[in-house]
């Protein structure tokens, strides 16, 4: 098979992962019911979207895409939606070429010499051009101090202007950040900071930092730590951000391999709780057994408890193992858990709270670092033999231990889902949750608008796009901000 003529029949490039070749606009889309006059802003999502077939053939990996950002911005009842793909350097380079010119996670080794060199020329360090390779700038989309940046956790971010998606280029806070930048930033509700990290395959491995309410990076502190782990997500509370050390490492030797991350469960896990006022020596560290955590819900203190919600795995089945000749392991269920890490006594204490696969949890996000009732997932509800991954939109009542579920019709997959307070003195858990939903049939999206205190409802407005919404990852809300 030639890579760069032909499409491998990969699953994550089929059906609701197929690429979506057309970057288009939809002024006004068809709307089934009503949408909420409350809802004013617009929606935005990013997720992978190859523009070439990969180089990697059969062992491409669904992180690879490039980037692509579909926006739903709602006005006065009514909805548009435009695409557009994120035109990273990566991507410009392999625009200019005409076909895909970098391997992936799994194919890095596939790389086209010729591309290394034109790196290297340019002076790039050998990790410098690893990290060009693989920015598809793919994973989020956040909206801060007034900018939109897409976000992908090896990289810099990259703004794009929020009214029309045009790329504007990478984004360095003024030049104050020069490194990588976390693909889960954190806003502060009560003071407006972002908080972020990033990690990296050199010493320290990780470095901290801090964004002001209106942009300004005021802050940064290095956490050295043992070896350079994929740290995916964090979580921070009023006083301490937390950093979970898992183990799947990123390695200088294995950068050019076709493992640039691997599972090495004999180094364990460890959970790094600093207080957000202090330095890397004033962090508690808790061990607990090998395991994995894409994304947090929230967290939140009592007294000396940092209690943290989080989706666990038993281990990581999207990357080999370290050890030569063991066989990687299979797909393991995300199930909701709950961490109660002591800083008095440094006790750790894990519970389970549900027993439903599940994934992208979000909250209000008014409550963040904060004591909190409301949660949201999408879930993998058991339907027999017609059950599809992420088939419900599930709510959790955590102060009366309940889970609730919108049940998507057969044939139907829920992306993450985005929580809207109806205003922004709404209590808790007042609002909305957005959602794209892809049906399989028809090989189309809609985005559905659920009242979020009444999940299990018919949706309040179905608001259908004439096109498919690859499968993604993650979006946020940008109130009062509209597409041109």
């Amino acid at each position: 098979m030639n890579p760069d003529s032909t499409w491998p029949s990969h699953p994550n490039l089929q059906g609701g992962f197929a690429p979506q070749p057309r970057e288009a606009d939809f002024p006004r889309l068809e709307i089934e019911g009503e949408i909420p006059r409350e809802l004013e802003g617009t929606l935005y999502r990013n997720g992978p979207n190859p523009q070439f077939p990969p180089r990697g053939g059969e062992a491409y990996h669904w992180f690879d895409g490039d980037g692509m950002i579909h926006a739903i911005s709602f006005a006065g009842g009514t909805a548009k939606y435009r695409n557009r793909w994120v035109r990273t350097r990566r991507f410009e380079m392999e625009r200019k070429a005409g076909k895909a010119l970098f391997g992936g996670l799994r194919s890095m080794s596939h790389t086209d010499p010729d591309a290394w060199r034109e790196l290297e020329a340019q002076g790039l360090s050998s990790y410098e051009c690893v990290k060009l390779a693989v920015d598809a700038a793919n994973t989020n989309v956040v909206w801060h101090a007034g900018r939109l940046l897409a976000l992908l956790e090896v990289e810099l971010p990259t703004e794009l202007d929020p009214r029309n998606l045009e790329t504007l280029g990478r984004y360095s806070f003024g030049g104050r950040l020069q490194t990588e930048m976390t693909a889960h930033p954190k806003v502060d509700p009560e003071t407006g900071e972002l908080l972020f990290f990033g990690y990296s395959a050199e010493p320290p491995f990780l470095r901290h930092h801090v964004v002001s309410r209106d942009g300004r990076l005021t802050r940064s502190v290095d956490v050295p730590r043992r070896v350079g782990t994929m740290m995916h997500d964090f979580i921070a509370t009023q006083s301490h951000v937390i950093f979970p050390e898992f183990p799947v490492t990123i390695r200088p030797e294995n950068l050019y391999s076709d493992a640039v991350f691997r599972w090495e469960p004999e180094l364990g896990t460890r959970i790094g709780v600093m207080p957000r006022a202090g330095d890397a020596k004033d962090a508690v560290w808790f061990e607990t057994n090998a395991c994995f955590v894409y994304h947090f819900m929230n967290a939140h203190e009592v007294g000396s408890r940092v209690i943290i919600e989080a989706v666990k795995y038993p281990r990581v089945a999207l990357f080999p193992t370290a050890r030569a000749g063991e066989e990687e392991a299979g797909p393991a269920p995300g199930l909701l858990a709950r961490w109660t890490l002591d800083l008095a006594t440094h006790s750790f204490r894990e519970e389970p709270l549900d027993d439903v696969q599940i994934e992208f949890p979000r909250l209000d996000e008014r409550r963040a670092g904060l004591a909190y009732r409301h949660g949201y997932a999408v879930g993998t509800v058991p339907r027999g033999d017609s059950t599809l991954p992420f088939n419900a939109i599930l709510h959790y009542d955590l102060a009366r231990a309940k889970r609730r579920a919108h049940a998507l019709p057969d044939g139907s997959s829920a992306g993450e889902a985005v929580f809207v307070p109806r205003s922004d003195s709404a209590p808790e858990g007042d609002g909305f949750l957005l959602a794209p939903v892809y049906r399989w049939a028809e090989d189309r999206s809609d985005v559905v608008v659920l009242d979020a205190a009444n999940v299990e409802a018919p949706p309040l407005a179905t608001v259908r796009v004439p096109q498919r919404i690859p499968f993604g990852f993650h979006g946020n809300w940008a109130p009062g901000v509209t597409l041109s």
